[in-house]
């Protein structure tokens, strides 16, 4: 049997009880409106300071920001349709699955970018304000769109061009492995994976290196970035385990059957979950700057009219 579709078929098969199911929903609801009621206080707190929309260190946090407030809400939605409806039309999955694997594919790669950034702030600070201009970090950002938009796009077009009509008009239970089926595609996507893992990986121990190396040298300004570093890191760690995690269903799958759904239910919660809530403790409330102007933002918010 294809791995896709056995673990489709252990999905289905195991099925949550009632209280269990709602427990997991509650859980995914709760820490999604909490994830983006905190998002969308920093992006308030970013619109309003010239400082930051003028900083591309900032600029590039308010997108990975408002990235991940979309991708919270499309996992959220995901989540709870498939205990709701159970099964939806295959084009309404295809359009659910390929927004979120813009934003999921995303996510490294503005972290990569941030690491670049914070490498040549540290490393060749008197060059930093010519490489790193407003302009250039919204073309990096475009790029980083177009990048995860050739990633996942011809899944579609693959679909497309093998599916029958009666398949895009027919429900099923809405995973990557259901909408987008042919093997061609799972195939594409281990490769553009690989590619991306190791890519990135590059990029990520090439400036955190570099940047630790600097930071035990330089003043003891510098050195502080070495906290950051190491939260970044663990946050880029786990976004990573995007580029992995079919492999560790398949293995999940294999080794707890009769408890795969709570499997996926702890993958989906440290994969997709955890790395969106380490953003704000990184830049909103341990960065010196957004912190201050976050809590004139809190203040105004809970004082009297």
């Amino acid at each position: 049997m294809n791995v896709s579709s056995s673990n489709v078929t252990v999905v289905i098969q195991y099925r949550d009880s009632f209280s269990k199911a709602v427990t997991k929903n509650v859980i995914v609801v709760v820490l999604g409106i909490s994830i983006n009621y905190i998002n969308a206080s920093l992006i308030r707190t970013f619109r309003k300071h010239q400082v930051f929309y003028t900083n591309p260190r900032y600029i590039l946090f308010c997108h990975l920001v408002v990235n991940d407030m979309i991708q919270v809400t499309l996992t959220v939605m995901l989540f709870l349709l498939s205990y709701i409806l159970y099964k939806i039309n295959v084009s309404l999955c295809c359009l659910f699955i390929l927004l979120a694997l813009f934003t999921t594919e995303n996510t490294p790669l503005n972290l990569a970018c941030m690491a670049v950034e914070c490498y040549i702030a540290i490393c060749i600070p008197l060059r930093h304000t010519q490489i790193c201009t407003v302009r250039r970090t919204l073309q990096l950002i475009g790029l980083i769109w177009l990048t995860s938009m050739l990633s996942v796009l011809p899944d579609l077009f693959i679909s497309l061009a093998t599916e029958s009509r009666e398949f895009f008009a027919s429900q099923v239970f809405c995973l990557r492995e259901t909408a987008f089926r042919n093997p061609h595609i799972i195939k594409k996507r281990n490769v553009t994976y690989i590619v991306y893992l190791v890519l990135v990986w590059l990029v990520i121990f090439f400036t955190y290196f570099k940047i630790l190396f600097t930071a035990k040298t330089a003043s003891k300004d510098t050195r502080k970035a070495r906290n950051t570093i190491i939260l970044h890191g663990f946050q880029l760690l786990l976004c990573m385990a995007t580029y992995a995690v079919h492999l560790l269903k398949t293995a999940l799958m294999e080794w707890f059957p009769k408890n795969y759904p709570d499997s996926l239910f702890a993958c989906y919660i440290i994969i997709q979950m955890l790395p969106r809530s380490i953003s704000p403790l990184i830049y909103g409330v341990r960065d010196s700057t957004f912190r201050k102007y976050l809590s004139r933002h809190m203040l105004c918010q809970v004082s009297p009219q």
